[in-house]
């Protein structure tokens, strides 16, 4: 199984979200005294809680440090950055905190903002790292890169591990004050020179789940083909599947012909739910999953082999079950009709992204239904400009690996129209799923995305208007009034900039039972449809759709459909886990590529603004690094949360989000994925945006000030 590059090829695509930055903060929400889950999600003003990871921004993430999971997922909690001079509060690391529910949408699920008021240990319960061993000790190094100081492991305490290889290890409890800390090694992963090294550090960081139950396997392998019964016959309608060339399951299959002025569609989706019954062990370790997890060199897949790549893989001339939707849509790509049902059916090829475009371009048929399927995505194409959808142009690179897991290159990622294509026959599938389950008042899993905040917008309508862009006043921000910016500054010095802006003005897609639309795709009604392979949300819509139509009895059963919240916010949750998996190893993979240019010179672009630096990236390659505000130009630096800068007092140099520099590469860890970086002086990284020296502007009230204070000499 692999990841499908039309599915995502850019972090531009609203329609696979998960990238975007983080949702205004939530609210506490308040329920009422028969809400069976009020004491459970009430939180008291202070309490314990284990830090559990980061979040893209770097600031960590806990929970409480005693939960029963039979109440749900446990709430989320952002912590508040250290004061200055302490250390970050690491992964396992336990501290009595003070509790502060976040403000926002009261219809979505709780978080906290937490405040370290104790630090009860600064000992996490397992540390992940690298077995040294050395002449008169043997260290840990830890694969956290925000755990800066080593372990030892004392003798007897090795486990067997091997040099250079990846081990989990406990601390050992001592009353020795100073020194490294002890630690005992309790599981050997693997060889950190592995091929597999780098996902396994990232599946263990994350704690993702690999290994399914043995009753979930043994479903899995009675597993058979399915008969006609009465189902559809669609085994002589040329569906194809169109899909990444390493792809390895192929789990949806399109079809289109000319309807009068007009086309007729067909998307056919793997009857995943036919074979995961509810309440079944298969049931149950998918959701637990929640998704697919994927990385340049594994899956980790939501379902098992036998399944994901058998069958509920639509393999070409072998039938499979299906669950289908066929729509009618006008010359103006607008659905005008659809319907859905249970099939039968036989994929008439397996073609890649590559093929199907130069077989367009070339005037070709291949034999196959492609020019109507290029006449309707045309028009599908036409449908989505008039509906005014926010297209970001952020485009992803592809880590390419050999066979022994060293990264070979880093290239963008293609966007083709026969991507764009699957995205807009898959876009349209889903919200006929949504429309079908609304319409007959059955519960449906949607895929929300709330507008951008009022916070948000300000700080955008900030930055554009040191261009002289303006938006429109108030909150009722239309995507296209976003998109017609991004057409503005298309080709522009500017638009790196407003690109990163504007992702980083918006929320975070989610879960939910309760539909609020989908923003970005400018959607008023939006779900999951098209993935049960790799997707348990997908899932639920097909059986919420086989109860609504009385297709078979494993439709939505009544205690999961009551059910629906708890799991959105556990599915929304396994999501965001994944995509900072998924990052974290891309990291990783970065810093081993980078490793053997340390001191060379790059051309870069800062992607990210802190108090404590800035975070660059590299144009070649896609790398990510940071400049520690230690190593800029000497001076009292302020960050400037809303313009996102870095200015300085004395050198009035102003560092701004998405500027040009040119930056030397001082560290590489492909241990940690930490790569660190100096600006080189006299490039365009020590000037403002119209390229000429930047006055410092006054402190305004609530600007921190960052990094060193000048020398007096």
């Amino acid at each position: 199984m692999s990841r499908r590059p039309g599915r995502s090829p850019g972090r531009s695509r609203f329609s696979q979200e998960g990238d975007a930055p983080k949702h205004k903060r939530r609210p506490f929400k308040e329920r009422g005294p028969d809400d069976r889950r009020r004491d459970a999600t009430a939180l008291p003003e202070v309490a314990v809680v284990q830090v559990i990871g980061t979040d893209p921004d770097g600031d960590a993430l806990a929970r409480p440090a005693t939960w029963d999971m039979a109440d749900g997922p446990p709430p989320q909690i952002l912590m508040q950055p250290e004061p200055r001079g302490r250390p970050a509060l690491a992964p396992g690391e336990r501290v009595l905190a003070r509790l502060r529910p976040i403000h926002g949408r009261p219809d979505l699920p709780p978080r906290y903002e937490g405040r370290t008021v104790k630090r009860l240990s600064d000992t996490p319960a397992r540390v992940l790292g690298v077995f040294k061993p050395g002449r008169t000790e043997n260290r840990l190094v830890p694969t956290n890169r925000r755990t800066k100081a080593e372990w030892v492991v004392p003798p007897g305490a090795d486990g067997g591990a091997e040099p250079d290889e990846i081990v989990l290890a406990e601390p050992i409890a001592t009353h020795h004050r100073y020194g490294l800390k002890p630690v005992r090694v309790i599981e050997r992963l693997g060889n950190m020179g592995d091929a597999r090294s780098v996902s396994l550090i990232c599946i263990h960081t994350h704690d993702i789940p690999q290994e399914f139950p043995e009753a979930a396997l043994a479903e899995a392998k009675k597993a058979r083909g399915v008969r006609l019964g009465r189902r559809t016959d669609l085994r002589d309608t040329p569906l194809v599947t169109i899909d990444g060339e390493d792809a390895r399951d192929f789990d949806d299959a399109v079809f289109a012909e000319p309807d009068g002025t007009g086309f007729r569609l067909i998307v056919a989706i793997a009857d995943v739910a036919h074979y995961v019954k509810p309440g079944s062990a298969l049931d149950h370790a998918a959701r637990t999953r929640g998704n697919s997890v994927y990385f340049p060199d594994r899956v980790v897949p939501m379902l098992p082999e036998a399944l994901s790549n058998g069958w509920c893989s639509l393999r070409p001339n072998e039938d499979r079950g299906c669950l289908f939707v066929e729509m009618h849509v006008d010359a103006q790509g607008r659905k005008t009709a659809h319907r859905f049902g249970r099939g039968l059916m036989r994929s008439a090829a397996r073609l890649t992204y590559e093929e199907v475009q130069r077989a367009h371009d070339a005037g070709e048929d291949l034999g196959l239904p492609i020019p109507p399927l290029y006449a309707a995505f045309r028009a599908l194409l036409a449908a989505r400009q008039a509906r005014g959808t926010l297209d970001l142009d952020l485009p992803e690179r592809k880590v390419v690996l050999d066979a022994n897991g060293r990264v070979l290159s880093v290239l963008p990622r293609p966007r083709l129209d026969s991507h764009r294509l699957i995205e807009e026959f898959m876009i349209l599938a889903n919200v006929a799923a949504a429309e079908e389950l609304e319409q007959r008042r059955v519960p449906c899993m949607y895929r929300v995305h709330a507008p951008p905040s009022e916070e948000k917008l300000d700080t955008l309508r900030s930055v554009l208007g040191t261009l002289g862009i303006g938006l429109p006043p108030g909150d009722q921000v239309h995507p296209r009034d976003l998109d017609q910016v991004l057409r503005r500054v298309a080709g522009t010095p500017e638009a790196p900039l407003v690109n990163e802006v504007m992702l980083r003005s918006q929320s975070q897609a989610a879960y939910h039972p309760d539909n609020i639309g989908h923003f970005g795709l400018a959607l008023s009604r939006y779900a999951h449809f098209t993935s049960p392979i790799r997707r348990y949300a997908d899932l639920l819509v097909h059986r919420a759709l086989i109860s609504a139509h009385k297709l078979g009895r494993d439709g939505l059963p009544p205690e999961q459909a009551a059910g629906m919240e708890d799991t959105a916010e556990h599915i929304t949750a396994t999501e965001r886990r994944a995509a900072l998996a998924e990052r974290d190893a891309v990291d990783r993979y970065l810093a081993a590529y980078m490793a053997d240019k340390v001191g060379a010179r790059f051309a870069a672009r800062i992607s990210g603004v802190t108090r404590f630096g800035l975070f660059v990236t590299i144009m070649e390659s896609g790398a990510s690094g940071l400049v520690p505000v230690s190593t800029l130009p000497d001076d009292f630096w302020f960050h400037d949360e809303r313009e996102q800068s870095l200015s300085g007092r004395r050198t009035r140099l102003v560092f701004r989000l998405a500027q040009d520099v040119e930056v030397r590469l001082a560290e590489a860890s492909p241990v940690t994925g930490g790569l660190v970086f100096h600006l080189l002086q006299g490039t365009t990284s020590h000037r403002g945006r119209d390229g000429g020296e930047r006055a410092s502007a006054p402190r305004m009230p609530g600007e921190r000030p960052s990094g060193k204070r000048p020398r007096h000499r």
